[in-house]
């Protein structure tokens, strides 16, 4: 089965470019199931349900996932309770609203989907490699096709992770860092690997953000209030084909669509 992962969507321009592309790649590269980190598609910062309606209906999204900013909306605290198709990271404590990961169906199988946060350079949450194991554990009784996402700063954790779950995941993707790297391969026990699948989102800028912002913080050290930047954007992300008798991938290869300077996301 071929999943499509589409990486971090940051603000109205990335999320232009998911509806505007994400059927159409679905189809081209025939993909069965579509996975997007909302992350930041309201605004720079987590997600709203009317957000979260639009990527799964209109774009066609199978699951959404989130990381540290799931909880950047109040209204999101309701909506991840009550959309089952909606994943934050399951190291949340205890007690926080809704679910890390779940089993759902697909055109080849049950497949499950989780989402992991790091802790390096990031706010603590309990243990990211503990909380892998117990999910692979339980998702083994539904399904031998496992996907995880790690939403982390430090690329020697998101490799650390990749080699824990070696063989027992089918795919671990990276997210959070919004720089697509260049390092997708296959590890030795049949786990797909990408330290970071990039950002979906406004291409001449810093991380998402507009420029004239974020340069100023280096240059003077003084705090200022990020903002989407605006211009032509590129779609960034992994297309990861798996094996579903075995729950080992037979392949992981990085996908890009821009934007063309002065053409709307839904042009071409």
């Amino acid at each position: 089965m071929r999943i499509l992962f589409i990486g971090d969507v940051v603000g109205r321009p990335g999320r232009e470019m998911v509806l505007a592309h994400a059927q159409r790649l679905r189809r081209e590269l025939e993909a069965e199931f579509v996975i997007v980190n909302a992350e930041n598609a309201a605004g720079g910062l987590g997600v709203t349900p009317e957000i979260g309606a639009a990527l799964l209906e209109r774009a066609r999204a199978d699951v959404l996932t989130l990381g540290n900013h799931a909880f950047a909306k109040r209204e999101a605290y309701s909506y991840l309770e009550s959309e089952r198709r909606v994943l934050r990271p399951a190291n949340f404590p205890p007690g926080a609203p809704g679910r890390g990961w779940a089993v759902y169906n697909s055109p080849e199988g049950p497949l499950a989907v989780g989402v992991l946060q790091g802790r390096v350079f990031m706010d603590p949450l309990d243990d990211p490699f503990r909380e892998a194991d117990a999910i692979l554990e339980e998702a083994r009784e539904a399904t031998c096709a496992v996907f995880l996402e790690f939403h982390g700063e430090a690329t020697s954790e998101k490799q650390a992770f990749g080699w824990h779950v070696d063989g027992r995941a089918s795919a671990v993707v990276g997210t959070h860092t919004h720089v697509q790297t260049a390092d997708e391969r296959l590890l030795p026990g049949g786990t797909a690997y990408i330290t970071d699948a990039g950002m979906t989102g406004p291409r001449d800028s810093v991380i998402g953000v507009r420029r004239e912002v974020v340069i100023p913080r280096f240059t003077t050290g003084l705090p200022s209030k990020f903002e989407v930047a605006e211009g032509p954007a590129s779609l960034c992300g992994v297309l990861v084909d798996i094996d579903m008798n075995s729950g080992r991938a037979r392949g992981i290869t990085r996908v890009r669509v821009d934007q063309e300077e002065g053409r709307p996301a839904a042009a071409g």
